[in-house]
């Protein structure tokens, strides 16, 4: 893939519930990419929030795209994906976890044309503190799996901060509706032999309202996902 000296960055954001901290991630964003000096679009999704977040999305002038029902983060993406323009997609929480002002250390790889995928990795900065032990002690279990069956090494599969260029949606069918999609995606990348690279990010355990990610019901899915997408189910 060839890219144009400044090529268009897509930003997606799934939203649900998120009314504390969607407008200054939103704003965030637009600070970091301008700062870069590049050409981008926002697409914000709300996945039929019954709080304020889909009002302040909206206030921020940006693409908002509101779902008729409750759908799932992954549904969520993949149609910001189906909405995005740009050459590079970028993906960030909305819950505020995630640091803005990080963009350009996740985008850089790509945009030097290094890799297809960047994955800010949560556990390569050891100044993070995850107060959700067993949520922690999930993610290096599936990414152990993805080692056995890839035989590439990750430290967080997980991860919701990711770069990479739209071309690598062609060449995977990407089928998740809920969390599960992020493995989903590194397995299927990893399977056909696109090149990746993890980041160190900062991370922010959510400060208001409750994770959405269900230990028992959501780690069924994700381990279930990894074993489709490496079968190519």
């Amino acid at each position: 893939m060839v890219m144009r000296e400044k090529p268009l960055i897509s930003i997606v954001i799934p939203v649900f519930n998120e009314e504390p901290t969607v407008g200054n991630v939103i704003e965030g964003v637009k600070a970091a990419v301008e700062k870069m000096c590049l050409p981008y679009e926002i697409l914000v999704i709300d996945d039929c929030s019954t709080d304020n977040s889909l009002e302040i999305s909206k206030s921020k002038k940006v693409e908002v795209y509101r779902l008729k029902r409750h759908m799932g983060k992954g549904y969520a993406l993949r149609l910001g994906f189906k909405k995005a323009k740009g050459e590079i997609i970028v993906t960030l929480d909305s819950d505020g976890s995630h640091k803005p002002e990080e963009l350009p250390k996740v985008l850089e790889p790509v945009l030097k044309n290094e890799v297809d995928l960047v994955v800010g990795s949560r556990f390569l900065c050891k100044e993070n503190v995850f107060s959700n032990r067993l949520n922690k002690i999930g993610v290096q279990l599936f990414n152990f799996l993805i080692r056995v069956l890839t035989g590439k090494a990750t430290t967080d599969s997980q991860s919701g901060y990711r770069a990479f260029k739209s071309a690598i949606l062609r060449k995977m069918r990407l089928k998740s509706n809920g969390y599960e999609i992020e493995s989903e995606m590194l397995v299927k990348a990893l399977k056909i032999g696109l090149k990746s690279k993890e980041v160190s990010i900062r991370f922010e355990q959510r400060t208001y309202g409750k994770s959405k990610l269900t230990p028992l019901k959501d780690g069924i899915r994700i381990f279930i996902s990894i074993l489709t997408a490496y079968v190519g189910v």
